[in-house]
């Protein structure tokens, strides 16, 4: 978020204390800031000797180095030995020197050379500094074997003068057929330990020695808050023996992947069983085992390396089979063979073929009934990702919504829904048979979108079942997070407060565009899976049951008639509250899976008592002819998230952070476009914290921490609204025009702006090719402004008022017709939508009106009503504007009539809309034993 360096950037006296600000920066910005200590001494070498510019430039680059050498002693690289010749040569101004060691140290950080290149860690190599400042570029066609490099955190109370042989001795320990390499960070207290495991994206593992100190020689006031607010930690006087087992808890909560070993004195084997080590992978009585030690690493870093799919996939490529099944194309000799499509085996290459079968033998296993690599696989994706289950889906998470939808739900169910949600929600309740309770996401009329659904509006649909005697039917509520815009729900407190109310209530987080959300602490605390561990602990802690008795007393009755239910916080029953999560995600959509590759992740309590049906419903949807490489990419992308998530997550929020401020503060580019800010897609009465925007100097990250801890609903960073409408560009136009000229593709768009998504794919080449595409085209429109004189500028504000403030209502959900409802005294958007969408199937039930037509307005004025047969979801703003058995309103009409986007699914403008006649709609209510109005 905040680009500037985490070390004080005056020279630091030997020995006085560092000040460090923003620390969770501090990776991103170093690379930046050894470039910019290279270009000052490169600058200081070639001033005349004799010029006072010299020595300011000598003065600089000292000033800078002694900004940087804080940080390092987090990092393996350059390690104490480059670092220390690099202050001799400073010291001795010999700038000759200063400079090839300062630009051999950064060239190697730029390129990651210091990771497989030995060389690189050699002051006295010249040929090894010169390989490290070529651009080295991968080649993607190649795997040269090159053993994944990572560091291990060493946290020891011996003198600092010791480390270097202690160091040594560890690495004497390698052996050539060791599948990995690694090095060695040493620090002596907690808080350099918790700094080394923010900044340092390359650690995999730590080890602790018992005995060291608590806090570090850097000022580090914001850590020191964060570790007591978020980590449970941060008492400098804890009991002895207590604080190494208090920095393993912190450590796993900040970063779940890491593997924490304990090297200590103590009784060994009473601490082994004791809770207190769950944070542990390995206990170590001292250090009488240090090749043990050093295997253990290796076996750590292993089990997450591992694909157990994949590796079999791979293997059975190379293997010779003969194929009798019905796969042709399997082996790829129909391909390979043929004279006429043999271009596509040269195009996608041998291996996609020799790793296609349609068998379950052999190792490969089945998704419908996994036993084997898949089994292993799900299972270390649910270890991954914080979940007690994982499921696999080869069809996209729209085929998830719909198997978790048809596993929970029975017919005449009824689920709280998000009217915006993504039609395969509409469409799982419509094949379940339960009747959706539509609750409304507050409004972004400036930008034609939708934002999330406020905690009140779900509490007040649970408490009018409650008095509606129907609270015992509400299976489930079913929300997205984040939204498509990026509106982060605080998932923790809406599950919390629902199960006050309802305590077996069933949540459904359709995340599918938030996967990635689990592999930094950051996000992680509005996940579903973090909610659900974070509360399942939470209510099994025995101080929580009196502050549950407290805020019961404070509340009042679980009553429908106690108005303080709506503005009180509530707390869950522990003695009933069940902890009920389903979340699903599209990997693809946020990891480097294959297209369609998406997860079921379960949390839940009760889940006996629903997989038979969950079974049946993954059968109902699941292919029976799974694509396998759909299959070994979620377990790749697994593997990679869980050895270096952490790094990629942060970097794309940095990425995303970098765009936003450039756009924003761009003196050309900020006149015809504009970000939109948290303040500005989140409405005050959500935002308590007051955060209006991200990085300096609207915010920090321990800013951005509280509001995301407190806040009914926060921003994901890594969605960009980009507003064009102030550049005369609607979203369609907008988007059009950027992949047609600038190879720029977009997410999706609105009627002024369109959305941007950093990645783990982007990087900050991505974002100069934006920004440049950006102020390129506001340099075209002020040109064409300034030479068309009066009438060009009369036009575009014209354009830009048309785009920006004539922008149409966005229409609620009206009610379901009477016929669909079973209380039509009771809320009016509880439905039977199935009974609705099957009703349209008989074509004699249904007409067709042109939305232009006369007739419509006079329905809508007289009667009788317009009843949609099927789902109408324009795009954008891709929510349905109409669902089969709605009342159509004349703000509906309206709406659709201002739309000017080419993409609506359901009508067809030269057919007109499709309705439910009167007179079936009588006759379903004559069947069913209602009046109709």
């Amino acid at each position: 978020m905040v680009t500037e360096t985490t070390v004080s950037p005056a020279p630091v006296a030997a020995g006085a204390p560092t000040p460090l600000v923003d620390f969770f920066s501090a990776a991103e910005a170093r690379v930046d800031r050894w470039r910019q200590l290279s270009a000052v001494v490169r600058a200081w070498q070639a001033a005349p000797a004799l010029n006072g510019a010299g020595d300011a430039l000598f003065a600089e680059a000292v000033a800078l180095f002694a900004e940087v050498a804080p940080l390092e002693t987090l990092f393996a690289y350059p390690g104490p030995r480059l670092m220390a010749v690099t202050e001799q040569a400073l010291a001795e101004r010999n700038a000759g020197v200063a400079v090839r060691l300062i630009q051999h140290m950064s060239a190697a950080l730029l390129s990651g050379a210091y990771r497989q290149d030995t060389s690189a860690w050699d002051p006295l190599q010249e040929e090894g500094a010169a390989r490290a400042t070529d651009l080295r570029i991968p080649d993607p066609q190649t795997f040269n074997g090159q053993k994944p490099y990572f560091e291990v955190l060493v946290v020891t109370p011996t003198d600092p003068a010791h480390w270097e042989h202690a160091r040594h001795d560890l690495k004497r320990l390698r052996r050539p057929d060791d599948a990995f390499t690694y090095e060695i960070v040493q620090v002596g207290t907690f808080e350099d330990a918790v700094l080394g495991a923010v900044c340092n994206f390359n650690l995999q593992a730590v080890v602790i020695r018992d005995g060291f100190e608590y806090r570090s020689r850097h000022d580090v006031p914001v850590l020191r808050d964060f570790l007591r607010r978020h980590l449970g930690s941060g008492d400098a006087a804890a009991a002895p023996g207590t604080l190494a087992l208090a920095l393993a808890r912190a450590l796993k909560r900040y970063r779940p992947e890491l593997d924490v070993y304990l090297l200590t004195d103590r009784a060994v084997e009473a601490l082994a069983g004791s809770e207190e080590a769950a944070p542990l992978r390995r206990i170590f009585h001292n250090i009488e085992e240090p090749m043990e030690l050093h295997l253990a690493l290796l076996d750590g870093v292993n089990d997450r390396y591992e694909t157990p799919y994949f590796n079999n996939l791979k293997k059975y490529a190379q293997r010779p089979i003969g194929t009798f099944h019905a796969l042709p194309i399997a082996r790829g000799k129909s391909v390979f063979r043929s004279n006429w499509i043999r271009d596509m085996g040269h195009f996608y290459g041998t291996n996609l073929f020799l790793a296609e079968s349609s068998a379950t033998t052999g190792g490969l296993d089945s998704l419908l009934e996994p036993t084997g690599t898949i089994k292993k696989a799900q299972d270390l994706t649910a270890r991954a990702f914080g979940a007690p289950r994982a499921y696999f889906v080869t069809n996209g998470t729209s085929t998830a919504n719909k198997i978790v939808v048809q596993a929970i739900c029975t017919p005449g169910d009824i689920v709280i829904v998000d009217r915006n949600c993504h039609k395969s929600h509409h469409y799982g309740l419509v094949l379940a048979g339960a009747q959706p309770y539509y609750v409304e996401a507050y409004p972004l009329l400036a930008y034609s979108m939708y934002g999330g659904v406020p905690l009140m509006a779900i509490k007040a649909a649970l408490l009018n079942c409650l008095a509606q005697g129907t609270l015992d039917r509400v299976r489930a509520v079913d929300l997205t997070n984040c939204t498509f815009d990026g509106h982060m729900y605080n998932t923790l407190r809406v599950m919390e407060e629902c199960l006050a109310i309802k305590p077996d209530l069933i949540f459904l987080w359709d995340e599918a565009w938030f996967g990635f959300a689990r592999f930094n602490a950051f996000h992680r605390r509005r996940t579903a899976m973090g909610a659900a561990a974070a509360l399942s602990a939470r209510i099994r802690q025995p101080e929580y049951r009196s502050r549950y008795e407290q805020a019961a007393a404070t509340a009042g009755p679980i009553d429908a008639s106690n108005p303080r239910l709506l503005t009180t916080t509530l707390l869950p029953d522990p003695d009933k509250a069940r902890v009920r999560v389903y979340q699903t995600c599209s990997t693809h959509k946020s990891m480097s899976a294959l297209r369609q590759g998406s997860m079921i992740l379960v949390w839940d309590d009760d889940f006996p008592r629903v997989e038979g049906a969950f079974e049946e419903a993954f059968f109902t949807h699941t292919s029976t002819s799974p694509n396998l490489q759909i299959i070994a990419s979620l377990d790749v992308a697994r593997r990679q998230m869980e050895l270096e998530g952490y790094e990629l997550t942060m970097h794309a929020a940095e990425i995303a952070f970098r765009i936003r401020r450039e756009v924003n503060s761009h003196p050309l580019i900020s006149r015809y476009f504009h970000i939109a800010t948290p303040a500005e897609m989140v409405p005050s009465e959500f935002r308590a914290s007051g955060i209006s925007d991200y990085g300096r100097p609207h915010a920090t990250w321990k800013d951005l921490i509280d509001a995301w801890d407190d806040d009914e609903f926060a921003l994901d960073p890594t969605r960009l609204t980009l507003i064009c409408g102030w550049a005369g560009f609607d979203g369609t136009q907008f988007k059009t025009l950027l992949a047609d000229r600038f190879d720029i593709q977009v997410n999706k768009t609105s009627r002024n702006s369109v959305l941007l998504q950093t990645n783990i794919n982007n990087t900050r080449s991505d974002a100069a090719l934006l920004l440049k595409a950006l102020a390129d085209l506001s340099r075209e429109i002020e040109h064409r402004l300034n030479q068309g004189g009066k009438a060009a500028r009369a036009q575009f504000v014209s354009r830009v008022r048309a785009l920006m403030e004539d922008v149409p209502d966005l229409p609620d959900f009206s009610r379901f017709h009477d016929v669909f409802r079973d209380q039509p005294s009771g809320p009016a958007n509880i439905g039977h939508i199935r009974e609705a969408f099957y009703m349209a199937y008989d074509a004699a039930n249904c007409e067709l009106l042109k939305l232009a037509s006369a007739d419509i307005d006079e329905r809508l004025k007289t009667g009788p009503e317009l009843v949609s047969a099927n789902f109408v979801i324009p795009y954008p703003p891709g929510f349905p504007i109409m669902v089969p058995g709605q009342v159509i309103t004349p703000e509906t009409i309206a709406f659709m009539r201002k739309l000017d986007v080419k993409e609506i699914h359901g009508y067809h403008a030269d057919q007109g809309l499709k309705l439910l006649t009167p007179q079936a709609l009588a006759a379903h209510g004559s069947r069913k034993g209602q009046p109709t109005s």
